[in-house]
């Protein structure tokens, strides 16, 4: 019988480039052997029902016995767990704990979770200012939607004067990394600025990037706008894949 410690990175490799149901059921095997990527990616297939069928419940199980092998990622989505109230009763609380320690571990997505927690005062006490701090921090690395944020601060003068030229260029780095509200808040800009063109463009890509929610709530701002915009925006929107 073929044990994981004896499996080569070729053979492992092999393993996880067959089908979902075939990656699904290695990674199974391995998360049952105590392996905690392979329980955080095992529990994150189960979430989008990869390969498995869904199962909210369990897949918080399976993040949470990685989370207690130290697993970032998976203390990670512990807290979305708790945040969403995926496979468990909301609880903002702990999801803001699990977020920052995350967060305080180095995490990129730990530090925007807890960052967009402190910004909205849910499960712990509202503070503006703590939260660009560490959205400023995983924007530094690279985290395109921390990168939007901080724009929106910016913007709306959540934590200190309104900086359009910051959030402009904020958004317009959030675009490029490939964030659907960035791309969406680079095409506002663009609009603002007499570019109707190039912010189609983007907004085009914001509809093929944004889920169904975002997507409505676009075309509630599209409504908005003049004639002739409006109605080459709503063409766009109406080739939206959601």
């Amino acid at each position: 019988m073929t044990t994981l410690d004896t499996l080569t990175p070729e053979s492992i490799a092999a393993r996880l480039s067959g089908t979902p149901e075939e990656r699904a059921a290695f990674l199974r095997s391995a998360a049952e052997a105590g392996v905690a990527e392979a329980q955080a990616v095992y529990g994150q297939m189960l979430l989008d029902g990869n390969g498995v069928c869904a199962d909210p419940k369990a897949a918080l199980d399976w993040f949470t016995r990685a989370a207690a092998q130290h697993h970032v990622m998976a203390l990670n989505m512990v807290g979305r767990c708790y945040d969403l109230g995926w496979g468990t009763p909301v609880d903002k609380v702990r999801a803001a704990d699990c977020y920052r320690i995350a967060a305080e571990r180095g995490l990129d997505w730990g530090m925007y979770n807890y960052a967009t927690l402190l910004a909205l005062g849910e499960g712990v006490a509202q503070d503006r200012v703590t939260a660009l701090g560490w959205l400023e921090r995983a924007a530094a690395m690279g985290n395109a939607k921390a990168i939007n944020f901080v724009g929106s601060f910016a913007e709306d003068g959540w934590a200190g004067p309104r900086d359009m030229a910051k959030a402009a260029d904020c958004y317009a780095r959030a675009a490029d990394g490939g964030d659907f509200r960035g791309c969406f808040n680079h095409a506002r800009m663009l609009l603002k600025a007499g570019k109707v063109d190039v912010a189609l463009d983007w907004l085009a890509r914001a509809a093929t990037l944004g889920n169904a929610r975002f997507v409505g709530q676009m075309r509630d701002w599209v409504d908005r706008l003049d004639a002739p915009t409006r109605d080459r925006a709503i063409a766009i929107l109406a080739q939206a894949p959601c």
